[in-house]
């Protein structure tokens, strides 16, 4: 166990803080967790978040002030196996999926978890959205087979949630080093229009307004309607839709947009949601790169991770999250990227800078796998 920890201030990046943390083996501590506020410390959705880091994880130590400013984690070893939690509600089942994408692979014994809540909000990564566009990611690492594998059983809408998810990970001694140079032309786009609690026709009103847009660019579009009733269908109304593009070289590129949460905000027509989610999709194609925005951080750690070998993935323009992590990767395993800027081709003057990232991987090697 490295004997020197980490001092972070601020509730900020928690969670990339927390999976780090977990994965190098350092301690952390961060403090002034929103010591200014009238309301001072950690949210419930963040100590829901430790809780499921306890879940996972055997001989974690968490020391918690009386006001909740200040946090010490020491890690323990990632055990896995079959989990059941029940996520708080301020915050989408995502939040906590994204830090089980990255920890599972380095279980000691395969994840199955079923995770609770809600699972379709307007703030974080839907399961529908991580089960497409994260899970190919992994897949490009090493980390595949039939036992990766994530099921929506119930679907959640906010603010009531009630709904259910099963996401099941192989582990891995080690992660194969990948070269991820060009995403190459889109060749179809997929999506799923989803609806619970209010008419099915809602769904079929999001399909022709997104098809309205896409159909202008490529012939191959499926967006299959998803229309849950009865005790499938959570506590709370609401619709929404996720699109996925894929490329000649198996790059995938998602957007998405889900419907107001009931009692808060302006609603949302079904026609407005389906263009202007078309239109986001055609925004995350413009930006580019081989991995899309909301997994670029997921690709950097599998890089960081991988073996004592050089790893090239080329990246649309970094995201501020994305950016940010790159700082804590330095501070927890001492790897620094080379970033190179590339400028578009003339042939695809539409397309935005890219950025090539580079790196050599720590060679972590996952020590509680037991070796067969």
């Amino acid at each position: 166990m490295a004997s020197h920890g980490l001092t972070y201030d601020g509730c900020n990046f928690f969670r990339q803080r927390l999976v780090l943390s977990t994965l190098s083996g350092k301690r952390v501590r961060i403090k002034n967790i929103r010591s200014k506020d009238d309301n001072p410390g950690l949210r419930e959705f963040e100590a829901s978040f430790i809780r499921l880091l306890d879940r996972v994880t055997n001989g974690t130590r968490i020391e918690i002030n009386q006001t909740g400013t200040v946090l010490f984690y020491q890690p323990g070893l990632l055990y896995g196996g079959v989990i059941e939690h029940d996520c708080n509600p301020q915050r989408s089942i995502g939040y906590y999926l994204e830090a089980l994408l990255m920890l599972a692979p380095f279980m000691k014994t395969p994840l199955k978890a079923t995770l609770r809540g809600v699972t379709n909000d307007p703030t974080d990564p839907s399961v529908d959205r991580l089960k497409s566009a994260a899970l190919p990611v992994l897949k490009q690492f090493g980390i595949d087979g039939e036992s990766l594998d994530l099921k929506v059983v119930k679907r959640g809408m906010a603010p009531g949630g009630g709904g259910e998810i099963v996401f099941s990970c192989p582990i891995r001694r080690t992660l194969r080093p990948v070269q991820l140079m060009d995403p190459g032309k889109i060749k179809r786009i997929r999506g799923v229009a989803y609806s619970v609690r209010v008419s099915p026709q809602m769904a079929n009103r999001i399909v022709e307004s997104t098809r309205s847009i896409l159909n202008k660019f490529i012939p191959d579009i499926y967006i299959y309607t998803d229309h849950l009733k009865g005790a499938n269908s959570g506590k709370s109304p609401g619709f929404g839709l996720v699109l996925v593009a894929e490329t000649l070289n198996g790059s995938f590129l998602s957007a998405e947009l889900s419907s107001t949460p009931q009692g808060q905000g302006e609603p949302v027509l079904p026609e407005d949601l389906g263009r202007s989610c078309a239109k986001l999709l055609l925004e995350e194609i413009h930006r580019g790169g081989c991995v899309d925005s909301t997994n670029q951080s997921l690709a950097l750690l599998f890089m960081t991770l991988g073996q004592q070998d050089v790893s090239k993935v080329l990246l649309g323009p970094l995201s501020p999250y994305t950016i940010e992590f790159l700082r804590h990767i330095r501070d927890f395993f001492q790897i620094m990227f080379k970033m190179e800027t590339r400028k578009p081709l003339e042939d695809e003057r539409k397309g935005g800078d890219k950025v090539l990232m580079t790196c050599v991987g720590v060679g972590f090697s996952n020590m509680s796998k037991i070796v067969k």
